[in-house]
């Protein structure tokens, strides 16, 4: 059976990993857990030469002993120590040549036991294509759109969540179980350091390593200490928040993930800390981890148009925003996930009425309204003024949430195929259900680049230009990349313009010929029979 063979080096030595090509995902993590000596519930992560987090996985890309792969574990139990050289030896160990061993004999093992009969492995082949086809979002592209277009009208896709809307208790128990088991690990600081900037990618952590991230930043801001927030309680919270985010392309865990980061990353860049009372701050990210909660993937012009519970009960008044609130305090009305109840009854009034501001700010019905409000007192922006104060935390949170295009492009693309994923499923119900079809989301009119160009010229920049002349240091972190990404879907507008016009027009030429070709056949038809028809009649 074919295998591949990955070179890495861990903490400094150099190492080697063989494994099958259809090898289970869980006994490659294995495979390189074994290798770093990592405890069970360590976070590993691997590194390109590029210093790129990779996805450990069976479609590792081969490498070279000259390219290795860096493996780390990035949080690790501190309290847990490994079989040391010394006890080994006072047992009477050869702690390298048994290590040896058992990697040779894991190596041969994984091989063996992984074998695949050769119908099984074609079988697995095509249900894998077949189910690449109904998943891929690769028609989003700009030159799978154009084959797209050329194929004619998009028909509703029945498909859409891979899982169900909501977590089922297994899923949601075992991710639990999993982050339990991590919350007591020791994140290194190069991933705490990492974790404040904005080029942080959030494609290489699972749901359970991001709860333990969320944790690093609510202790890394002294909130803990500060607020009386007990470590479990925190978990607990962190779980109710992960647990009422659904499956859906977009507005999901990760989503909420990003945005909370961004924040963070915010607070720490612009020196908040210094400038703002702790509890704003503890409004802000908290905030940033709840905006999206109970999100159904259907937005406000859906709601209000299928007259759904939820456009009902808040009374058409972004109804969206007003329900992830509900959920948010829904959570925090449990005692066991009340990260706010040893707070004083003042204090958590203030609290709630910073989130409930912070999370409504980001309907973007609204968004013209704040920003304006913003620009009105910038040239006389004070700290010391609460009404101030709570402006910029609305535009704050509004720059986290619609900040992807601020992260380097391998990071940003993908969340913006997740959206227009979850843009098109809402247009395709909206025609099947006859309401009104939402503009930007029609699949039959909105393609990739140009859904990006004209949101990121007079939404996104605007928006991020006036956060940073209040914080210039923010110029080089959220608009240079933004310019960056608007010239790249601008090029892409360009692309596929071009590829419609050559498509166009080497159809026009087929039918030119087609037309020259009949024509001519007819005009060869008429002149054979000319002189046939000349003659005389010899009756």
């Amino acid at each position: 059976m074919a295998t591949k063979i990955i070179y890495f080096t861990v903490n400094g030595r150099p190492d080697q990993a063989e494994f099958p090509v259809d090898c289970p995902a869980q006994d490659v993590k294995d495979l390189f857990r074994s290798a770093a000596e990592a405890g069970p519930h360590d976070i590993l992560k691997l590194y390109n030469p590029k210093g790129n987090i990779i996805n450990i996985s069976p479609s590792l890309e081969p490498n070279s002993p000259n390219s290795c792969y860096k493996l780390e574990v990035v949080a690790a139990d501190c309290n847990s120590e490994p079989l040391g050289m010394e006890l080994a030896g006072a047992l009477g160990f050869d702690l390298s040549s048994m290590e040896k061993r058992l990697q040779g004999l894991e190596k041969k093992i994984l091989i063996e036991a992984s074998e695949t009969p050769a119908v099984v492995y074609e079988i697995k082949k095509q249900v894998d294509s077949f189910q690449e086809k109904l998943e891929s979002v690769e028609h989003l592209s700009w030159l799978g759109l154009f084959k797209e277009l050329s194929e004619g009208t998009h028909k509703p896709s029945p498909f859409y969540h891979k899982r169900t809307l909501h977590k089922t208790r297994e899923e949601c128990e075992h991710v639990r179980e999993k982050f339990l088991q991590m919350s007591s690990l020791e994140v290194s600081e190069e991933v705490r350091q990492y974790l404040k900037t904005p080029t942080f990618d959030n494609w290489q952590w699972e749901d359970a390593e991001i709860m333990v991230l969320l944790q690093v930043m609510y202790t890394d801001l002294d909130f803990i200490a500060m607020f009386n927030i007990e470590p479990e309680v925190l978990q607990q919270f962190l779980f109710g928040v992960y647990r009422r985010y659904n499956n859906i392309p977009f507005h999901n865990f990760k989503h909420c993930f990003c945005v909370t980061q961004m924040m963070y990353g915010l607070i720490w860049l612009t020196d908040l800390r210094r400038k703002m009372d702790s509890v704003d701050l503890l409004i802000m990210l908290t905030s940033a981890v709840c905006h999206d909660l109970d999100h159904t993937g259907y937005n406000n012009a859906y709601q209000i148009n299928a007259r759904t519970e939820l456009a009902l009960r808040y009374n058409d008044i972004s109804p969206l925003e007003n329900h992830h609130c509900a959920v948010a305090f829904e959570i925090l009305e449990k005692p066991e996930s009340n990260i706010f109840r040893n707070l004083s009854l003042e204090q958590y009034k203030q609290i709630r009425e910073g989130i409930i501001k912070c999370i409504l700010a980001t309907d973007m019905t609204r968004h013209n309204e704040i920003l304006n409000k913003f620009k009105s007192i910038l040239p006389t922006f004070d700290f010391n003024n609460k009404d101030h104060r709570d402006v910029l935390m609305m535009i704050l949170i509004k720059v986290s949430d619609i900040s992807n295009e601020a992260r380097p492009m391998e990071v940003a693309e993908p969340w913006l195929d997740c959206l227009l994923q979850e843009f098109y499923n809402q247009s395709d119900v909206e025609k099947l259900e006859g309401l009104p079809v939402t503009p930007f989301m029609d699949r039959d009119k909105v393609n990739k680049p140009s859904s990006q160009t004209g949101f990121i010229r007079f939404v996104l920049l605007p928006l991020f230009i006036e956060l940073a002349n209040l914080f210039p240091c923010l110029e080089q972190y959220i608009i240079d990349p933004v310019r960056k990404a608007l010239d790249y879907y601008t090029e892409m507008e360009k692309a596929l313009e071009r590829e419609k016009q050559n498509w166009a027009q080497s159809e026009n030429t087929g039918k030119s010929k087609e037309t020259s070709v009949g024509t001519q056949s007819t005009s060869d038809s008429h002149a054979d029979s000319g002189p046939e028809a000349s003659k005389p009649d010899s009756q």
